[in-house]
């Protein structure tokens, strides 16, 4: 049995899953097809997805450890490739066991600034819905401005979300403008400094007063 593979140099090659020695490995082959150009390489757009598809499903060959592997070394690709998202989705799919391996991979995306990439950034927040509570995380880790604008997306984090940062141990790490985008923000406390200023101010208040009498005092003699 074949299963359709193309490399990046326009040429096909044929992954054998039976008992002879492949052409590639497992992972150098899903990292040859994520790096196909549709319009330099001229391979539809379908083929190449239909070729993830198609190795995904093979989970015995390619497993969470190669998934992981091959997404460890996408995510490093400057532009990041154009099905890189959707194989992260694919690949939570079949392996739920990942999921905190994609949140460090949806981290290091927030570092790269992942929003930027509007096709990347849907499958993202699409990646924090699925993998929730999980991605809460990575999400606080957002800039306030992004952190509204995939609650905007998907309005069903918002709730849990809230929940979660609501904990005292979190709420206290997190930057005003994030708590104003989860409408925590509550007003600062009073300063400490305030009752003494007053205190003084009516004690210097107090001593004039004392001061006028005596000099009055002083003036009726």
């Amino acid at each position: 049995m074949y299963h359709w593979i193309s490399s990046k140099l326009c040429f096909l090659v044929f992954f054998r899953f039976n008992h002879s020695t492949p052409v590639l490995t497992p992972a150098e082959a899903l990292i040859a097809i994520h790096k196909i150009d549709p319009e330099k390489d001229g391979v539809p757009l379908r083929k190449i997805t239909d070729a993830c598809n198609a190795c995904v499903e093979q989970r015995h060959t390619f497993s969470q450890q190669v998934l992981a592997k091959v997404l460890n070394q996408l995510v490093e690709q400057i532009p990041l490739p154009f099905l890189f998202m959707r194989t992260v989705l694919q690949a939570i799919g079949a392996f739920p066991s990942l999921v905190q391996f994609i949140m460090e991979i949806l981290s290091r995306l927030v570092s790269k600034q992942i929003w930027k990439n509007p096709r990347q950034w849907v499958g993202f927040v699409k990646c924090a819905h699925v993998t929730m509570p999980d991605s809460f995380g990575v999400l606080l880790q957002l800039t306030a401005a992004q952190l509204e604008n995939s609650l905007n997306r998907i309005p069903a984090l918002k709730a849990p979300l809230v929940e979660h940062a609501s904990q005292p141990n979190i709420r206290s790490t997190l930057p005003r403008s994030t708590l104003t985008v989860l409408a925590l923000e509550q007003e600062l406390p009073t300063s400490t400094t305030k009752p003494a200023q007053s205190q003084t101010q009516t004690e210097e208040a107090d001593n004039s007063e004392k001061e006028a009498a005596t000099e009055k005092s002083k003036e009726s003699m």
